[in-house]
């Protein structure tokens, strides 16, 4: 495969690793709350993310990236606006089947295009625009609840949560490309394996650091629940190496719509694990999502 085409098998990969990632998250917030669950993906996915840094890094003969001021400002802005992001996803998945949560945060797509454009000057050519379009409207159909033409059924909270997720998403995946591309001189991967082991350590350090001195049960009961903890860190720490390798070879509006095949690794485990279903017009959903993804791949 021809190295320019690399970030589209990263990508595939990474969405199937946060897919599990989710699905092992979501049995975990019932005993250790919205912030727990949220912390056991940073704390538990740092040790892999280091040792992944140890591989690339012996791979370029131990040479690591010198981090710029503006490097440091954009893992800041991404650390910080994941935790949001994932904390919105946790209650989101709470209040509607978990497909259907997944699902509402994808709304970031429409945003990581036109924050890359503004921020970065990620332009995408026409096709990928109608492509984004079209597989954002599949989303919003695979969202829209039971009430749909109820105006009020678009404010419940659910929605606002996965909006809300949606929103810290692109602002995290524009501030994670923008600080690769500041040393991407070093090679995509070991750009990509650094910054997410300084965005991993500030998630790991500040959201644990809160909950070690408001909420200390919470950080005992993630310690205590390590088995499971571990398979969401594992899985995590997967997902972030795929999207953060990602970032660093394409625009991410491409590699964010890409994504959203997520959705798909979300029906299957809501079918065989939840016992969940979807209805016709989430499943036309579904469709529109597979041919705007498919339209990204291919004009991309």
């Amino acid at each position: 495969m021809s190295a320019s085409l690399l970030w589209i098998p990263i990508t595939i990969g990474a969405a199937l690793a946060q897919t599990i990632r989710n699905a092992t998250q979501r049995s975990l917030s019932g005993d250790l709350g919205m912030l727990g669950a949220t912390l056991v993906r940073f704390l538990y996915g740092l040790p892999f993310a280091a040792l992944w840094l140890f591989l690339v890094s012996f791979w370029e003969g131990f040479a690591l990236p010198v981090p710029t001021a503006r490097f440091v400002v954009w893992v800041v802005i991404g650390a910080v606006a994941q935790i949001a992001a994932t904390a919105f996803l946790l209650q989101a998945m709470a209040r509607r089947n978990f497909a259907i949560g997944v699902a509402y945060s994808k709304t970031e797509v429409v945003q990581v295009a036109l924050f890359g454009l503004v921020l970065l000057g990620d332009r995408i050519s026409l096709p990928v625009a109608f492509s984004i379009v079209l597989a954002t409207s599949g989303v919003v159909l695979v969202s829209a609840p039971p009430n749909a033409r109820d105006a009020k059924a678009w404010f419940t909270p659910a929605a606002l949560y996965g909006l809300g997720s949606g929103a810290m998403l692109a602002v995290s995946v524009v501030g994670y490309r923008a600080a690769a591309l500041t040393i991407i001189e070093w090679g995509a991967t070991l750009a990509a394996a650094f910054a997410l082991v300084c965005a991993q350590t500030i998630q790991t350090v500040g959201l644990g650091g809160y909950l070690a001195v408001r909420k200390p049960e919470v950080v005992r009961l993630v310690f205590s629940t390590w088995r499971v903890s571990l398979v969401a860190g594992l899985m995590g720490a997967l997902a972030s190496m795929g999207w953060f390798t990602a970032f660093a070879m394409e625009p991410a509006a491409h590699v964010r719509t890409l994504g959203l095949i997520e959705l798909l690794f979300s029906y299957a485990i809501s079918r065989r694990i939840f016992r969940e279903r979807l209805g016709p017009a989430e499943l036309v959903g579904m469709l529109l999502l597979l041919i705007g993804v498919a339209g990204v791949t291919l004009t991309g």
